[in-house]
């Protein structure tokens, strides 16, 4: 008997992906995907679909459209539950066409709801909401509404508008007013040529752009206006080592003085995950926002991923209670599992 059947630590994991088959056969049916190199683990998008260039190699672990080789990977990762979102390849975030934006999405979600529902019990559907246009808050609706998924995936810009531009006001007001379990991946970066190199994209741009992305929900007022339940991919990317600069800019800083309370006050309102790879910093984490307000996430089954979250969260300094409210309990509150 596996870990995870029999129950052992019950692990939830909030942060990984999926890919299912029906949304790749109908991007390359469309010419907006390449499936020439699926048997290497690799699919080829168009910009407008991935936000990357035109031929980059995007990995597609097997496990990604694959539901009986998921489970048997959480089974020897001792998951006994994912909350599986599509990568942020698929969320369009460069796409200029919010017709094209608006099928690529409501098809992905569509997949993964289907998806979610043949991991027997043990996966939760994350349903991406389209960001820069109007059509948001709808998709949101269709997806916890029609869909049944426990929550919904944010990137972290769309449709060139950030995520304070006043287009997305009905979506936070929408999420707030359902407590809506919410989880910020980023899907864009900044830098241009800087980071063509060494993956830095996602190494460095990916938590560069989430302190980006809610530096702005918080001087834009998003966090002063609405409760939102918004859980930060990857420990918050950079947020954590900014807040004193932050406060700072706020106190002295006339244009930064945007809201009633300090940064930080807001910082301590949200959730991250576990994703960052080094357990002296998840200790510091933990200790910084709380055991309350951090979750198990792997970012499975990409390569920068913990592929031995149990492991992980045995070897911290924490407190059985801790490991317990980390390894699962926030994820059951936050999820009502």
């Amino acid at each position: 008997m596996t870990s995870a059947s029999a129950g052992a630590g019950r692990l939830i994991d909030v942060h990984t992906h999926a890919a299912p088959t029906p949304l790749l056969t109908w991007l390359a049916g469309h010419g907006l995907a390449d499936m020439s190199e699926v048997g290497r683990d690799v699919v080829r998008l168009s910009p407008e679909i991935s936000g990357v260039a035109e031929g980059t190699p995007i990995p597609l672990h097997r496990s990604q459209y694959d539901v009986a080789h998921r489970l048997a990977d959480m089974d020897r990762m001792g998951v006994y539950r994912q909350v599986v979102s599509l990568p942020p390849f698929f969320t369009c975030s460069g796409a200029a066409d919010p017709g094209l934006v608006r099928e690529v999405v409501g098809r992905g979600n569509e997949a993964l709801a289907a998806f979610a529902g043949r991991g027997e019990g043990r996966l939760l559907a994350l349903g991406t909401v389209p960001l820069g246009i109007p059509e948001g808050v709808a998709e949101a609706r269709r997806c916890l509404d029609e869909l049944n998924c426990a929550g919904v995936a944010i990137g972290s810009y769309g449709a060139g508008r950030d995520l304070d531009d006043p287009v997305h006001e009905p979506l936070w007001e929408f999420l707030a007013e359902r407590g809506t379990f919410v989880f910020l991946h980023p899907n864009a970066v900044s830098g241009g040529a800087r980071l063509g190199s060494y993956w830095l994209p996602q190494l460095v741009g990916y938590p560069a752009e989430t302190a980006l992305a809610v530096s702005r929900l918080v001087f834009g007022g998003v966090l002063e206006r609405h409760a939102l339940t918004l859980c930060l991919a990857h420990g918050g990317g950079c947020l954590p080592a900014l807040e004193g600069r932050l406060d700072l800019g706020w106190r002295r800083k006339d244009v930064a003085r945007t809201v009633p309370l300090p940064p930080s006050e807001y910082l301590r309102r949200l959730y991250v995950d576990s994703a960052i790879f080094s357990p002296r910093l998840l200790e510091r984490l933990i200790e910084d926002f709380g055991a309350g307000q951090v979750l198990l996430g792997t970012d499975y089954p990409f390569e920068l991923a913990d592929t031995e979250p149990a492991a992980t969260l045995a070897g911290l300094a924490i407190t059985p209670a801790d490991r317990e409210r980390v390894g699962s309990a926030n994820a059951r509150r936050l999820l009502g599992q």
